[in-house]
């Protein structure tokens, strides 16, 4: 066991099977808050709405007690709690931090709530925010389940391994959801206040996870993993530390670059990782130039999905407004002001966000760097592997083009041929052919009628590929197929199998 292991319990996660108990009495869950409150009041709760759910709260019982306590931050009679959270003790919970005293009432001092995260209730805690109340956050705040984490969640590929890691676990989430796939989970950060929220979470879930406190890399020096999540705190902005489950303190996209590095040095043969990154577009360079420098020339395989570009003064107004601040205070503004000034000193004219996947190889090191700023089907994590199993396919078979020749190929069922027509001098006229997949990533290729062609032939009983190219050349021209036609033919096979469009058989 490594000796900066926190083997000690804190009051908060001695005082969580207590706090389950109640829960699991009451129905404090994902489920029956959902049909208590119905699909309506839900959502204002998902809005940020006190108003509605607190009106159908008090006729809840003990279940309302519990929503308006640690959902809306409500002050309530003492006595009232007490009955709801048996038997958890009251005294216990205020010297825990989980509650405190207002008057004769008490209220929460944390969040506290249940969530489906895909293998039935957790309860996750973190410290309040200002959904229902305006408050600005400390520098240590622990945030709780955020849209960040949530699309995490979504896009880390939840097939068994042995090991995983959590870098920067904060509430815990990320930990939490890899011990449904994951035998030994550990999870690090530097904010100690994020390692006693999410050892409470733990306990309260009754969940064995290693929490380590350390900077960056250094809890789990020499470690190996076969997964590694990773939500670091990515925000593009001058070196700074202003809440650390956003903040670096290193300059523009240095915590980014700092992960994807690094994170190489700790995957296991084969092991894989799924990360959230940033990086800036600056004025005349490409972002995928950028972001592939930052890996080792040999050993990884990376997959870098940009989903979104925001423009500088967009990206700060709303991380501002993230940490509780109005733009149009004076403090928000001096921070607005300094903030913008970094990115413009550094010609920086966009921020990009999305998910950087990596798997060890042997090998010398392969990146895709490519948009999917369109809509998608989630979860993107099944996705991850079976890109990594077609890029796999690929490598085996480029050094040897009759290899592709040989095989035969099948179009993906949810793969569709659209053609599109405008009306034109001489009626419809075709505009653009692509390929359309339908499902996943939805890519999306653009064709033409010999390629429309090759891929009608494809069967997984049909012919072998070189048969398909000959035929249709010879279809085309009279002709055997040219080397040219023969590899062109091979590069529109291997970018539709890299997207999944077509699968070898």
């Amino acid at each position: 066991m490594p000796t900066n292991q926190r083997t000690t319990s804190s009051p908060l996660a001695d005082l969580a099977p207590d706090l389950r108990t109640a829960f699991v009495r009451v129905g404090y869950d994902a489920i029956t808050l959902f049909e208590a409150l119905g699909p309506a009041t839900h959502a204002a709760l998902s809005r940020q709405e006190p108003v509605p759910v607190r009106r159908a709260a008090r006729g809840l019982g003990e279940l309302g007690t519990l929503i308006r306590l640690l959902l809306l931050g409500d002050a309530l009679p003492e006595r009232e709690v007490a009955a709801a959270l048996a038997p958890a003790d009251i005294s216990q919970a205020v010297a825990a931090g989980l509650l405190e005293r207002d008057g004769s009432d008490v209220r929460a001092a944390l969040d506290l709530r249940p969530m489906d995260l895909g293998a039935g209730t957790q309860w996750m805690f973190s410290d309040l925010d200002d959904s229902m109340r305006r408050r600005t956050l400390d520098t240590d705040h622990v945030l709780g389940v955020g849209q960040a984490s949530l699309s995490l969640l979504r896009a880390t590929p939840t097939s068994p391994v042995g090991t995983v890691l959590d870098l920067g676990t904060g509430c815990g989430v990320q930990a939490m959801h890899a011990t449904t796939y994951g035998q030994r989970v550990t999870g690090t950060d530097v904010n100690k206040r994020a390692l006693w929220l999410a050892e409470a979470t733990a306990r309260l879930n009754d969940l064995d996870v290693e929490l380590l406190e350390g900077s960056w890399f250094e809890p789990v020096a020499g470690r190996r993993f076969d997964r590694v999540v990773a939500n670091p705190p990515f925000v593009v902005g001058p070196a700074r530390i202003e809440h650390t489950y956003r903040d670096s303190g290193l300059a523009l996209d240095g915590a980014s670059e700092l992960v994807i590095s690094s994170v190489p040095e700790l995957l296991a043969p084969g092991g894989t990782a799924a990360m959230l990154s940033a990086w800036v577009h600056v004025t005349g360079q490409d972002w995928r130039t950028r972001v592939s420098s930052w890996l080792p020339d040999h050993g990884i395989e990376a997959w870098v999905v940009q989903r979104d570009i925001a423009d500088p003064d967009l990206y700060v107004g709303t991380w501002l407004r993230d940490a509780g601040l109005d733009p149009r205070e004076p403090l928000a503004q001096e921070r607005a002001e300094r903030w913008l000034e970094a990115l413009a000193v550094n010609n920086v004219d966009g921020i990009g966000f999305g998910f950087v996947y990596l798997r060890a190889i042997d090998g010398p090191t392969e990146i895709l760097a490519e948009d999917l700023t369109h809509a998608f089907d989630d979860p993107l994590g099944p996705e991850a592997l079976r890109y990594f199993e077609r890029s796999a396919w690929l490598r085996a078979v480029a050094t040897d083009p009759e290899l592709v020749l040989a095989s035969r190929f099948e179009v993906d069922p949810a793969t569709a041929l659209e053609r599109v027509y405008l009306p034109g001098a001489e009626g419809w006229q075709q505009q653009v052919a692509r390929l359309h997949r339908g499902d996943g990533p939805r890519w999306q290729h653009e064709t033409d009628d010999t390629t429309a062609a090759l891929l009608a032939g494809m069967r997984p009983d049909g012919l072998p590929l070189r048969d398909l190219i000959e035929l249709l050349a010879f279809g085309e021209t009279g002709d055997a197929a040219t080397p040219e036609f023969i590899s062109a033919a091979l590069g529109i096979v291997v970018g539709l199998v890299r997207h999944g469009l077509i699968h070898p058989r």
